[in-house]
């Protein structure tokens, strides 16, 4: 494959929240948990302030640090919890000074007369951060909410069945608050012939989404019409120049079911399946010469060729991508082994849809096991087997 360069215009915006008002968003919606537990901090910091207080003797005036209540309670806390807790907190700091450091002095009562206007006015103006902490979180929420429900709408999840083939899938979005991510994947009947799809949109957010949709669309249109895979991958190039900003690209794999034993491969820079044995055996099935991802096309000469493995009856079939294969460990940091574990976790799917539903949850679980329960990308899973004559029978028998 031969490179040859190319002018390009910065992009122009991917449409993403900003990251910092997401973790502002992310802080601040804390409504689903018990309002004790979220007053627990404004209060412990009332309860430590007093007993300083009070450890510290009544020659000892420490009543004012009380002042901290308001700023504790805004993180939070609605505008209105936050005033009845800040109203706690006045009560004590007054309670101490009274009864306990007895300020009489004039001078003394001057300086408590400060500190609680202090007290009063950082209320109020916690208050209102806590307000627009509430307004941010809301807005995001719905931002995010627009968002996963596109997604949804493009991600169609394929019917476990698509014309001679068994399909188990795992779609997983690293950053549940955002709900998207640049992960896409297709199943399609065709006259052509059974074809598959997995994709890896640059970034994430909006943009991605935007991104997949292109490449989704243009896929379902393409897939259809052209005889050839590598044409279909030349449509959606096409279509990504017309409609994505430049310098945008997607790693993409695309497999075309025709005759029963084997499976051509359309390698564009996205991470190679795994054709796994029902004796466990796991085989990486690298492209001799990949191409680049879709949306760098035309850096290159000449155009995508497929490659034509073996895949039998009892073979499984594992698509991923990026996110699974750079998945770190919680404790090595070393990259989640797939083609080392896989084997004996999804040697059995062949035998029904059950057995590939249970693999998949198994590869999923270990890579969980792996990562320590969190996952630091998009993650997707895709298992296929095709059945042989009589096993296809039993499946579409009653």
């Amino acid at each position: 494959m031969q490179l040859r360069r190319r002018e390009r215009t910065p992009a122009t915006g991917s449409g993403d929240v900003p990251s910092s008002w997401r973790r502002a968003a992310l802080l601040a919606d804390l409504q689903d948990i018990p309002l004790l537990l979220r007053s627990a901090p404004a209060l412990m910091a009332i309860g430590l302030v007093t007993m300083a207080d009070l450890l510290a003797g009544s020659s000892t005036y420490l009543a004012p640090l009380m002042v901290v209540v308001p700023s504790v309670a805004a993180l939070t806390l609605t505008p209105r919890e936050l005033l009845g807790i800040c109203l706690l907190g006045l009560l004590a700091m007054l309670a101490l000074n009274r009864y306990y450091d007895r300020v009489t002095a004039p001078s003394d009562s001057r300086f408590l007369f400060g500190a609680a206007i202090s007290y009063i006015v950082l209320s109020a103006f916690s208050a209102w951060v806590a307000e627009l902490r509430m307004r941010r979180a809301q807005a995001f929420a719905a931002v995010s909410s627009v968002a996963e429900a596109a997604q949804r709408a493009l991600l169609r999840q394929p019917d476990p069945v698509v014309g001679p083939l068994r399909l188990a899938v795992h779609y997983v979005s690293a950053a549940d608050a955002a709900r998207i991510g640049g992960d896409l994947y297709s199943v399609l009947e065709t006259p052509h012939g059974t074809r598959v799809l997995v994709g890896d949109v640059r970034g994430k957010g909006l943009g991605a989404v935007q991104t997949a949709a292109v490449v989704l669309g243009a896929f379902r249109e393409a897939a259809y019409d052209e005889e050839r895979l590598p044409d279909v991958a030349a449509r959606i190039e096409a279509s990504m120049h017309r409609h994505v900003a430049d310098g945008e690209f997607t790693t993409a794999l695309f497999a075309e079911f025709r005759a029963a034993g084997h499976v051509d491969l359309v390698h564009l820079g996205h991470v190679p399946p795994i054709r796994v044995g029902a004796d466990g055996r796991a085989e990486v099935l690298e492209a001799a010469d990949p191409w680049l991802p879709l949306g760098l096309g035309d850096l290159a000469a000449g155009a995508p060729r497929s490659i034509t493995v073996p895949f039998g009856p009892q073979d499984v079939l594992v698509l991923c991508t990026d996110g699974v294969i750079e998945a770190k460990g919680r404790r090595s940091g070393t990259f989640y082994p797939l083609a080392e574990r896989v084997g004996p976790l999804v040697k059995d799917g062949w035998r029904s849809l059950t057995d590939l539903d249970t693999a998949v949850a198994h590869l999923y679980g270990d890579l969980l096991e792996h990562t320590g329960g969190e996952l630091g990308d998009d993650a997707l899973l895709l298992l296929i087997t095709r059945p042989g004559e009589a096993q296809a029978d039993h499946l579409a028998s009653p």
